[in-house]
């Protein structure tokens, strides 16, 4: 089994702007799979949401959360980490994690921008913290 210290696992997630498709349950139990951006931080992915969205709801009643990340052209290959999800609405750590997320996804130039308008009050921190991670680099070998 994998593990989020592989540097192969770090580097594939870590690599480029590279969506994450999170994976919960609705109150009535279906399956939901929304993109996020994220970021790799020690021994968890990271990722923000309002609270008040069905992500944001469904997490707080079940933390129970996947997260793929797929490479869509050839050699194509996943990572999905399996986890539990901590959730936080600290105002720091919500613009932290937000900087850090834009900087990644907007560039460092756009950090700041996009941190302040997405690290505010109604949204959260979630910290997938991983139970299990499945990796594939090479589906056509």
């Amino acid at each position: 089994m994998a593990s989020l210290s592989d540097p192969e696992v770090r580097d594939f997630l870590c690599h480029g702007t590279r969506t994450g498709k999170v994976g919960y349950l609705a109150a009535s139990g279906r399956p939901l799979v929304t993109p996020v951006w994220f970021i790799v931080e020690g021994d968890s992915l990271v990722f923000n949401t309002a609270k008040d969205t069905a992500k944001g709801h469904a997490l707080a009643r079940d933390p129970r959360v996947t997260l793929g990340v797929d490479l869509e052209r050839p050699p194509f290959g996943f990572v999905q980490v399996q986890g539990e999800a901590e959730l936080s609405e600290d105002p720091a750590e919500l613009l932290r994690t937000a900087t850090a997320i834009a900087a990644r996804y907007m560039g460092a130039e756009r950090a700041e921008e996009f941190g302040k308008r997405n690290g505010v009050p109604g949204e959260l921190v979630v910290r997938l913290r991983p139970v299990k991670v499945v990796a594939t680099f090479d589906m056509t070998g």
